[in-house]
């Protein structure tokens, strides 16, 4: 990573652009802020983060962030004149032969370059850094003694993917279910329970996305409920099957409102950094939803 930066900061020198205005920063200057933030060193070695599209040279007053980069969102962006879109979410995470506009992704690219957008992608960096998604995520839910539920392989101790931590009382499994719901953006899916609306809790396991792959780590935390994204029946189902007295009781959410609750916090975060170094950018969190349901039929 100290490679990258250096190849950026040699950029920034040799080809800052003067009409940003003062206290404008480069794209190039930007992506080091971001870079202070949210490492790319704590991404998953699955992952693909950093700049997708963008001239490092190119000067930056207004940055949107967002979950998704779909198109909704990418138009938003340039309607508002962004210079970078921030996604959570990689545009593209597979590799690909091809961009052309006759696909969505293609069209998406196009359009990015065409408008004089910059991409970047914060994806399981954002998760696993101090602040960063599943941080966002126990702090609303008013979780205390907050460690995460997998170290970073190349982190501080604090970091890595998925927190557990306690509440300040016991609650009940209804009580506490009612108070995600009530933080997180409304989408159609709504809050699923796997458990006793009744049952008292007190030790949470968050992560923010989807978060079936660390049943095992949940287990180990001897956490009373696990609240994630996405999840699947087959490991649902298991996670019951192999529960110790019912527990861990699960909370699935939707995928982007778990995510969705770290971007003001992100906003807040870079613009905070910005305005140290003398930056003077307009930070705002996309309007688009871009959970995909729409709405959700359920008994009664």
């Amino acid at each position: 990573m100290e490679a990258v930066n250096t190849a950026v900061a040699e950029d920034v020198v040799a080809d800052k652009e003067s009409d940003g205005g003062p206290g404008t920063p480069t794209l190039g200057e930007l992506l080091l802020a971001v870079e202070e933030l949210w490492p790319e060193s704590l991404a998953e070695n699955w992952d693909e983060v950093g700049l997708v599209a963008g001239r490092p040279g190119a000067p930056v007053s207004k940055v949107m962030l967002a979950v998704d980069p779909t198109l909704e969102t990418i138009e938003e962006a340039i309607a508002w004149g962004a210079q970078l879109l921030v996604t959570h979410h990689p545009l593209l995470l597979k590799g690909v032969n091809s961009v052309a506009a006759t696909t969505a992704k293609g069209l998406a690219v196009h359009r990015l370059i065409e408008s004089g957008t910059a991409l970047l992608t914060v994806h399981t960096n954002g998760d696993s850094a101090v602040g960063g998604v599943s941080d966002v995520l126990a702090d609303a839910f008013g979780l205390d003694n907050v460690v995460p539920l997998t170290p970073a392989a190349q982190g501080l101790p604090e970091e890595g993917i998925g927190r557990v931590g306690e509440l300040p009382e016991l609650m009940t499994l209804g009580d506490f279910a009612a108070r995600v719901f009530e933080v997180l953006p409304a989408v159609a899916g709504g809050v699923r329970v796997s458990g006793e609306r009744d049952a008292l809790i007190r030790k949470v396991a968050v992560c923010g996305g989807a978060g079936d792959s660390l049943f095992d780590a949940v287990r180990a935390s001897q956490a009373d409920v696990y609240v994630t994204a996405d999840l699947r029946h087959h490991p649902a189902s298991e996670a019951r099957e192999s529960a110790i007295n019912g527990r861990p009781y699960l909370i699935d959410v939707s995928h982007f409102a778990s995510e969705w609750l770290w971007l003001p916090a992100a906003a807040e975060a870079l613009g905070n950094v910005l305005a140290d170094q003398g930056y003077d950018v307009e930070i705002r969190v996309a309007d688009t939803n871009s959970d995909p349901w729409d709405f959700i039929l359920t008994p009664g």
